[in-house]
């Protein structure tokens, strides 16, 4: 990025100046925008030359007071120099602070993920769901898992963050994540968005996917027939365990709900609708747009059936549900026990 610097020395008169000597100041500019610095040194206004901004005379001490000056001028242009080679944003303010040698803590990836979590965190249940969360926390611990494996770090100055970073990111979720095709696009999307807030931000000026590509493939998802969620009804299973996550996997089924809708259904989202039947009147998770289903006679079997679990009584949930994980690990070998070769989720 080209900037534009310039350097001038002044003398600057007090409102109520009468006479006397007047400190000297630095007026630095970088692209249009200029701040000033006190430079420690005083002079007669009338020996002062604004055209070559320094002192006029030959004396000792207007020989000294110009070395000194040009002194100062040569560190502003060596802040500035060191600025670039370091792929530094470029400012006035940061050209100052480089010449007076103040030191400012660097924007750090993972430092920047946890700080996005913390904020998403607090917006849980009002502008995000649980399971968005969950998914920028595998982000975060997937990122320090990488960094110690690829740079032996905890965490990495986000100005190094290029385009190679970026690949060998995308190299890292396949090859030692063994993430598939779209998972990868979707961590690397999530990725993105931490990258667009340090743009946004002025931590980093150069956008390292400009030249990234990902691309999601179709994937054909197997659909159950009816014969196989009957087959899956009418299994008998010794694990309560089993049996639970088979009853809220038919719930989903029966009402087209997602796991995080029958996650946080309640029996007060159960009335009577306008046909005199029960219905599920909720807002779903994910689209916050309300929805409306009537209770089929399968859909409330099963919540007749869970009327007095202990674990449903205590959280004031409509279904004993297990986490997200628990459920697709139980649902594996649901599948295997049915001998049902589709993947369930």
């Amino acid at each position: 990025m080209t900037t534009n610097l310039s350097l001038l020395f002044y003398v600057r008169k007090q409102k109520n100046y009468d006479g006397g000597e007047a400190p000297i100041y630095l007026r630095l500019t970088v692209n249009g925008k200029r701040i000033e610095i006190a430079t420690g040194r005083q002079c007669d206004p009338k020996r002062w030359n604004s055209k070559a901004s320094r002192l006029s005379g030959s004396k000792e001490d207007v020989r000294s007071t110009n070395a000194y000056l040009n002194t100062l001028q040569e560190k502003v242009f060596g802040a500035h120099s060191e600025l670039v080679r370091c792929g530094e944003l470029i400012t006035a303010e940061s050209v100052k602070d480089k010449f007076k040698g103040r030191i400012e803590n660097p924007k750090l990836l993972l430092g920047v993920i946890k700080e996005h979590n913390q904020r998403m965190e607090a917006l849980v249940g009002t502008e995000y769901a649980p399971g968005t969360l969950n998914r920028y926390r595998v982000l975060e611990s997937h990122t320090s898992s990488f960094l110690k494996a690829k740079f032996g770090a905890s965490d990495l100055d986000i100005k190094k963050v290029d385009f190679a970073f970026v690949s060998d990111y995308e190299f890292y979720l396949r090859s030692v994540r063994k993430m598939s095709n779209n998972s990868v696009v979707r961590h690397m999307k999530m990725l993105r968005k931490i990258i667009n807030i340090c743009l946004n931000n002025n931590w980093i000026q150069v956008d390292p996917y400009s030249n990234f590509k990902g691309k999601y493939k179709k994937v054909d998802k197997a659909i159950l027939t009816q014969t196989e969620i009957d087959l899956i009804a009418d299994k008998k299973f010794v694990s309560e365990r089993l049996a639970q996550v088979r009853d809220s996997f038919l719930f989903c089924c029966y009402t087209g709900l997602s796991y995080s809708d029958v996650h946080n259904l309640r029996p007060s989202d159960i009335v009577e609708g306008f046909d005199g039947q029960q219905w599920i009147f909720i807002r779903r998770v994910k689209t916050d747009q309300e929805c409306n289903i009537p209770l089929l006679p399968e859909a409330k079997a099963i919540v007749d059936k869970y009327l007095e679990n202990p674990v449903r009584v205590l959280k004031g949930n409509l279904l004993p549900v297990a986490s997200n994980q628990k459920m697709n690990d139980f649902l594996k070998e649901i599948a295997v026990l049915c001998g049902i070769s589709k993947s369930l989720t």
